[in-house]
């Protein structure tokens, strides 16, 4: 029992501090970012791009401001913009998917990398597949004349006037402390689940799904954390395990590929249906949308031969 206790607290405490090497550089420098106003720069180059998915030019800054920083920042980009210019439910319900899909890209996108994704590719997936599925969803929406209704908010959000430095080191200490936390509960929850044999019956439930996406029956368990938990928490396992070896390079691209573009379903659909968000585009869409990516990409990736996949999609580990 020593044994078991000592192993499982050197795996908490290696995967949390490489998430740590990951974020808190990236953190600061997304912080700086705000402060010089770039973001607003970001929002420019994007508000062209608003329109290809029926959306006012304004919805820009909200965009950008989540791909910066999370949903959270957008969502409060979103309602102090919102009073100004209402949208329709299904431009909120794009724009929702659009987030969804792409958002905290400068931590998100590098925890892929570290797990052997190219930072071009992930880029491409996140947002490129952002603006696809934006786009899908106004189609369909615009063509059926299904949710034109004028959106009404059900989150306004008290204004918090702190916004000394001070207050924002406070947030991040908290920030990383929940990542300590929850990195705790699921690596016991994973060893749990070895050591009883449960694993075995939940691969067995979803191989089917996996097999029909192309990913490997060793990522079940890590793949469906990711989904319900956030990239984060999902990548971070998924590093662990690149680390030691025990999952080929292939699969953890897959993996971490529809991690990527379908995560945390269960808060981060509440929070966007807090804006007004359809549950039709921010949670079943979203799935089909990424089932039907992932399958048909993967089993595409499956095919190149190594020099082109380590080329242009993943990254050679030193196990492989």
């Amino acid at each position: 029992m020593k044994n078991w206790l000592y192993v499982l607290s050197i795996d908490i405490l290696n995967i949390t501090l490489n998430l740590y090497k990951i974020m808190i550089p990236i953190i600061i420098s997304v912080k700086i970012l705000e402060e010089l106003g770039g973001i607003k720069y970001i929002a420019y180059a994007l508000s062209p791009l608003m329109q290809f998915v029926g959306l006012p030019d304004s919805m820009g800054l909200v965009w950008a401001t989540t791909l910066i920083t999370n949903i959270y920042g957008g969502m409060i980009v979103f309602i102090s913009i919102a009073a100004q210019e209402p949208l329709t439910i299904a431009q909120v319900t794009v724009l929702s998917g659009m987030m969804l899909l792409a958002h905290n890209l400068p931590v998100e996108v590098r925890i892929a990398q570290k797990t052997g994704v190219r930072v071009g590719f992930n880029l491409l997936l996140r947002i490129g597949g952002a603006l696809l599925f934006g786009f899908l969803l106004h189609s369909i929406y615009n063509a059926g004349g299904w949710l034109q209704e004028t959106n009404v908010l059900l989150w306004k959000p008290a204004i918090i006037a702190d916004n000394s430095l001070s207050a924002w080191i406070w947030l991040q200490l908290q920030t990383l402390l929940q990542v300590f936390i929850i990195i705790a509960i699921l690596v016991t929850f994973l060893k749990l689940l070895k050591s009883t044999g449960f694993e075995r019956i939940l691969i067995f439930l979803l191989n089917p799904i996996l097999r029909l996406l192309g990913l490997g029956e060793k990522t079940a368990s890590i793949t469906i954390i990711g989904m319900n938990l956030g990239l984060t928490y999902g990548g971070g396992l998924l590093i662990a395990e690149a680390k030691k070896g025990e999952l080929s390079q292939r699969e953890i691209f897959g993996a971490i590929s529809l991690i990527a573009i379908c995560h945390a379903l269960i808060e981060d659909t509440l929070l966007v249906m807090l804006l007004g968000a359809d549950i039709s585009g921010a949670l079943y869409l979203r799935l089909v949308f990424a089932f039907i990516v992932i399958g048909i990409g993967i089993r595409l990736i499956l095919k190149l031969n190594d020099a082109l996949f380590y080329r242009y999609l993943g990254i050679k580990s030193p196990k492989n």
